[in-house]
């Protein structure tokens, strides 16, 4: 399908958003998420959108000093934040479908009501391009507004070629009218469709065999996941997914082991998977495939408390493995409408029990792991692009502490300068050359 200009029209806040190019100073630096890595009273330099020196801003080199100045006002800046696992685009929502379980309605009556999974694909088959991106806009806004800069956005809501690639095109459209970087994720063998009832093995041919290669042709997918569960599809259905992602030079991701142990992540990492996600019921011969593979744990709070599960994630063998260990919100009409990622920052700690140092790592170093994108996020570093985020905060701590408030001045996406609601733009990060 051509791709028209009108597709890829920049928001008129994105366009006029000033260049972070100059030196940051009066600030202190969180290169990564290790507090032994921190610098104090620090300087950051940007030319051309990339990071080009940091460090602490008594030994700034004389080559920068004349550039114009950003007084970041005592601001701890820190990678931009990255959300990993997101089904940010479909159509509708479903609050009316959480009220009927909260009255207790069971699943099988909430279906037959035309609930579930089979409404959400309803909606976003009825829905065209253009509404799809304005609702899901509407929910990107709040996850940029807390310092997220790379995101992960998966099909899986159309289960249809047309619906599948429809989604896809506006996660990509949705990167390039907001300047963040959206990762697309190609999730056909998300669940089974009405037409393909008791057709499963049908289904994954059509997925296998016409829907992943019209899409990677199209240069849509930059990797491919599948739900392997018993209320998804099968180890057997799942390694086919594997198989053709792989024919096509595509990486893979899992949804493992949220519901039961299939043994979802040891396959995932005999495919060199770069995550396996949810994971609440991983045992120990998961985690050590994991660790030798090199694959991420993605860590789905949102969903654990939305769901109201009880069967924690194994946090202890994950580190005892030294599996990295990402975090995201998930979002997902169905069990995890959320929109803060700092609130996963808050839940993970509280939920899961995870560290501060863990969490921050959760979504920024492991997550761009988890995205393939190591390279490009998750970490302040000379010849990086210039993607950060500034906080009004006394100690980085904060960001898993708070919830309910959002400590963000302001947030660097791509190289121009985005101002948060803990800022006094436009007359703080001024130009002072």
């Amino acid at each position: 399908m051509t791709q028209s200009a009108e597709d890829f029209a920049v928001d008129a806040s994105v366009a006029g958003a000033p260049s972070a190019d100059g030196v940051w100073h009066r600030c202190h630096l969180l290169p990564d998420a290790d507090p032994a890595n921190a610098i104090r009273d620090a300087a950051l330099v940007v030319e051309q959108g990339r990071i080009a020196w940091l460090g602490q801003q008594a030994v700034l080199p004389e080559a920068y000093r004349g550039l114009p100045h950003h007084d970041a006002g005592g601001a701890w800046i820190t990678p931009g934040l990255i959300d990993c696992h997101t089904h940010l685009v479909y159509g509708g929502q479903r609050a009316d479908e959480f009220a009927m379980r909260l009255a207790g309605a069971s699943y099988e009556e909430i279906a037959r009501a035309g609930g579930g999974i089979v409404s959400t694909v309803r909606a976003t088959r009825a829905a065209d391009e253009d509404t799809l991106f304005a609702q899901a806009a509407t929910r990107l806004k709040p996850l940029l507004a807390e310092g997220v800069t790379a995101i992960e956005i998966k099909s899986g809501y159309g289960l249809d070629l047309d619906t599948e690639r429809k989604q896809l095109r506006v996660a990509r459209r949705l990167g390039k009218a907001y300047g963040v970087a959206v990762h697309t994720t190609f999730l056909g063998a998300h669940a089974l469709p009405p037409e393909y009832a008791d057709r499963a093995d049908d289904y994954i041919a059509l997925v296998c065999d016409t829907m992943l290669p019209a899409l990677a042709q199209e240069g849509l997918v930059d990797a491919v996941d599948a739900f392997c569960e018993g209320i998804g599809f099968s180890p057997a259905q799942t390694e086919r997914v594997f198989d053709a992602a792989h024919r096509h030079g595509l990486p893979v991701k899992l949804h493992a082991e949220q519901l039961s142990n299939l043994g979802g992540a040891a396959l995932a990492a005999r495919y060199r998977a770069l995550s396996a996600d949810h994971l609440e019921h991983l045992d120990e011969t998961g985690v050590a495939a994991m660790a030798e593979a090199g694959t991420v744990a993605v860590l789905l709070p949102g969903a654990y408390y939305f769901l109201r599960d009880t069967h924690l994630p194994p946090i202890a063998l994950l580190r005892r493995y030294g599996v990295p260990i990402a975090l995201s919100t998930d979002h997902n009409p169905g069990t995890s409408p959320v929109t803060s990622l700092l609130l996963m920052l808050n839940m993970a700690c509280t939920l899961f029990r995870m560290t501060v140092p863990e969490a921050l790592a959760g979504v920024t170093t492991h997550a761009a792991r988890a995205l393939g994108a190591s390279d490009r996020h998750g970490l302040l570093a000379a010849g990086r692009g210039a993607d950060l985020a500034l906080w009004r905060i006394d100690s980085p701590a904060e960001l898993a502490y708070w919830f309910g408030r959002n400590p963000l001045a302001a947030v660097v996406r791509q190289g121009r300068v985005f101002f948060g609601p803990a800022s006094s733009a436009p007359q703080e990060f001024r130009d002072e050359a």
